[in-house]
């Protein structure tokens, strides 16, 4: 089990039983006390946090049942990851079965795979050593390492990890920091460098304490976790669409770095957003190699006042994309001029507009304008929306030999057509074709998301498919009934007034509707219509459920989650620590105001 074996297939994916979040990132110690008046605001009782570091290495999530390890899944994109139980099993400090007997029978533990640095010195040495490029750094290292199909080698690398938190339904305690002393006697590797604080001082002792001790440490780590410690004040408090609201990473200062700006390279996105991008004299920053970074726009460019051949700083932010964060002006050669943004679409040559009150530059050529197209097409093939399989690698393929020039365009493929392309045979013709046809089973919400309206992402087509059960409806609602979905603002609600008020998208959704694409919310989900007709506001803080947990009761019973009081609103669902302002909207408009008993007893 610990050397692997030879067989070398595709990793499968399983979606996670619980969604596997990133945590919300903070720099400062005014936003962690922000973050701890949010938590004091949300709970009546007192609470204490758990502090530990954040390791610099790749997610995993492990499933143990009767206590012996069952499979192991990547973060992918929080909902669904990459089984990759076999290479995991190669990594010594992973009991493949648990000692004891104390522990639940089913259960899922979460921690970091990493590459100590040790033995990323040695592996890179090796690697020189054979004429081969070496690794940037032990986290690319890793993550790669964890992703190859041929676990033999995935035991040669050496990885270790650290595992760091529970789920499951019977854990021994409500204290997180009590279940990872009894994994630890169960055999799994936990973290000693971990501290329970009782407020956010102590926090910011622990901070500052390890700002300096963790350079000493034998892995990486860039930041430190702040969890609260209880499992139910973890539940109360409940997720964003992204993060626990119950935990947040503080990361350290990134390393920077000082090179010169060669030139600026303007790219278009699939919106026709105008993004400049510097092009720099090569630096090594947090053991890459970095040569571009993105300015962001125009104001960017002017608050930092960078020319052409200045020396600029540069970090990695989250220490992952490369910035420009200031210039080092002493060093500025002479006789160098303001940068003048561009006028036209560097593309399509179309003039540029820029609308009031935004920082980005727009093309609004979107129909004709070459990377606006494809960038479209990639986006609608990608796995967090239609997920057609092997499709983004060929887009340009496919849009240059004149096969696609619109989404629509992807259900009329014909095999023999594809066959004709340079590095398509049959079977990845056939592949691909019964990809797409598989997409037609993607569900209302990454359909509508998929089709790259500005400013809908994830969890804004989740919102208003919820609302909106078809396309029909959503076509043909105005402004004001799209705000008042639930955390729909104007906005947004302009955006989709302008996108179906433009004929060829209209023309789009038919070609797409007789495709077979899914436009019509899925009835199967809802238990009840005992709301229908209904529209509620929720507020403040509950005994039985969490604000998330009441919105989805609603949805499943055909009821509407509006996010503002208004004379249309059917109910206020109100908690302990209402809004002030949302009480006294709804007093003034009559709105009955309900408990969550009174709540429970309407849908039951």
């Amino acid at each position: 089990m610990r050397v692997g074996n030879d067989l070398n297939q595709n990793f499968e994916q399983k979606e996670h039983k619980y969604p596997m979040l990133s945590l919300g990132n903070t720099y400062s110690f005014e936003e962690l006390k922000d973050f701890d008046e949010r938590i004091k605001k949300n709970l009546t009782e007192d609470y204490e946090y758990v502090c530990e570091l954040k390791y610099d290495g790749t997610a995993i999530g492990i499933t143990y049942i009767n206590g012996v390890l069952s499979y192991a899944v990547t973060r992918g994109d929080g909902q669904k990851g990459d089984i990759v139980t076999n290479n995991v099993k190669t990594i010594k400090s992973i009991p493949l079965k648990l000692q004891g007997k104390d522990f639940p029978d089913e259960f899922e533990i979460r921690g970091e795979i990493f590459m100590p640095r040790p033995v990323f010195e040695k592996l890179n040495k090796q690697k020189e050593e054979n004429g081969e490029a070496p690794f940037a750094n032990p986290r690319n290292a890793a993550s790669g390492a964890i992703k190859l199909q041929n676990s033999a080698l995935v035991a040669q690398r050496n990885l270790d990890c650290f595992l760091y938190y529970l789920l499951g339904e019977e854990l021994p305690s409500d204290l997180h920091s009590q279940n990872l002393e009894k994994a630890r006697n169960w055999g799994f590797q936990v973290p000693v460098n971990m501290k329970i604080c009782k407020n956010i001082d102590d926090v910011f002792l622990f901070i500052n304490h390890w700002d300096t001790e963790r350079k000493k440490l034998p892995y990486d780590t860039d930041g430190i976790v702040i969890k609260i410690n209880s499992l139910d004040q973890q539940k109360r408090l409940g997720f964003t669409s992204k993060s626990p609201r119950w935990a947040i990473a503080y990361k350290y200062q990134a390393e920077q770095a000082l090179t010169q700006l060669k030139s600026i390279s303007y790219q278009v996105g699939r919106t026709g957003a105008i993004t400049p991008v510097a092009n720099l004299e090569p630096v090594t920053l947090s053991g890459t190699t970095v040569k571009r970074a993105s300015l962001h726009n125009e104001d960017q460019i002017k608050l930092h006042d960078i020319r052409i051949n200045d020396w600029v700083y540069v970090e990695k932010g989250g220490e992952i994309i490369p910035k420009i964060v200031g210039v080092d002006k002493s060093k500025r050669p002479k006789n160098i001029h303001p940068i003048e943004f561009i006028n036209h679409c560097p593309e399509c040559n179309t003039k540029i507009i820029r609308n009031e009150g935004e920082a980005q530059h727009y093309c609004p050529n979107s129909e004709n304008c070459p990377p606006q197209i494809l960038g479209k097409i990639e986006h609608f093939v990608s796995r967090k929306a239609m997920d057609i399989a092997g499709a983004e690698a060929t887009i340009e393929l496919l849009f240059k030999n004149n096969l696609i020039a619109d989404v629509s365009d992807l259900f009329t493929l014909k095999k023999e057509d594809l066959e004709k392309l340079e590095r398509f045979g049959s079977k990845s013709a056939e592949n691909l074709l019964n990809s797409i046809e598989k997409s037609k089973e993607i569900p209302f919400n990454r359909v509508l998301y998929a089709l790259g309206i500005r400013y809908i992402g994830e969890t804004v087509a989740k919102k208003l498919t919820t609302s909106m059960k078809s396309i029909d409806q959503l076509m043909n609602a105005s402004i004001e009934e799209l705000t008042e979905v639930d955390e729909i603002g104007n906005k947004i609600a302009v955006s989709l007034r302008e996108y179906f008020s433009n004929q060829k998208n209209i023309e789009r959704i038919e070609k797409l509707k007789q495709a077979g694409l899914q436009f019509i919310e899925d009835k199967s989900s809802l238990l009840s219509e005992k709301l229908k007709g209904l529209s509620f506001v929720i507020s403040g803080t509950f005994e039985k459920h969490n604000r998330d947990e009441l919105k989805k009761l609603i949805d499943a019973h055909s009821g509407k989650n509006v996010s503002s009081v208004s004379s249309k609103t059917n109910y206020l669902l109100a908690g302990e620590g209402i809004g002030p302002s949302k009480l006294s909207k709804a007093e003034k408009l009559s709105v009955p105001i309900i408990s969550e008993q009174d709540f429970i007893k309407m849908i039951t």
